[in-house]
């Protein structure tokens, strides 16, 4: 969400960009130019004057919100107090998962027991949440980067730890673009963080293609869980052998 010292910097920037002084804004705004100097530099102001501001820069406050708004860094990693909210119902968590795999609110409620009225409330959670901007029509756009993660030892991952983990190594393996490798060795202290970039690579390849294959039917799509790691670690009945 923007913020209102955001939209004053946008606000700057407009300025300057339309050679409109201070004192020609203030001759607009019915207001000393000396306010509008210290109002300015406090970049604090109500959102009645932003707009007052706008009209006077002949901008549009939507757009201009808009586009502050699409300027913004995407995130991350969710806060701790972020992922709790979503862990903490299993129907809002299975909107942000579909979310981050960029599913429309059609398709949701198509494939979960879900009413379209249900699905508008959780994405209204998650926009309230940070994790989506909801744009009219009930579409959305996802402010969480490509390199997203979740919080190592967060919410999330415990959930997936104590419910997940499992079931998901439960599987064969066996079918079609799937696979599991098992790799252990000793390697330099030094060099081990470049795998992890490597694999940090692989991750973001693959959400790279889910965003591009979305132009692929549905028909055509299959759901893929990929799931990268590495750790210092030995098997627990090894470690009790070691002298």
């Amino acid at each position: 969400m923007s913020t209102t010292a955001d939209l004053v910097a946008a606000l700057k920037k407009e300025l300057k960009a339309a050679q409109m002084t201070y004192a020609d804004l203030a001759e607009a705004l019915g207001m000393a130019e000396s306010s509008v100097k210290r109002m300015l530099a406090k970049g604090d102001m109500p959102l009645s004057r932003i707009d007052a501001i706008c009209r006077a820069l002949a901008l549009d406050f939507a757009d201009l919100a808009r586009r502050v708004a699409d300027s913004q860094p995407l995130l991350q990693e969710l806060s701790l107090e972020q992922e709790k909210a979503v862990v903490a119902d299993k129907k809002l968590m299975l909107m942000a998962i579909c979310v981050l795999s960029q599913w429309t609110l059609e398709q949701i409620v198509a494939a979960y027991r879900l009413s379209e009225a249900e699905g508008i409330k959780y994405l209204a959670q998650l926009d309230r949440i940070g994790i989506i901007e909801l744009k009219p029509l009930n579409r959305y756009r996802l402010k969480l980067a490509k390199t997203f993660r979740w919080r190592p030892h967060g919410p999330m991952m415990t959930f997936f730890r104590e419910h997940a983990l499992l079931d998901y190594f439960a599987g064969g393996f066996g079918g079609p673009g799937e696979g599991v490798m098992l790799v252990h060795g000793s390697v330099s202290r030094a060099l081990a963080p470049s795998f992890l970039e490597r694999m940090q690579r692989v991750a973001q390849d693959f959400a790279q293609q889910h965003l591009a294959d979305q132009k692929v039917p549905a028909s055509e799509r299959e759901g893929y869980t990929l799931l990268l790691a590495m750790r210092s670690w030995e098997f627990e009945v090894f470690e009790h052998m070691r002298r």
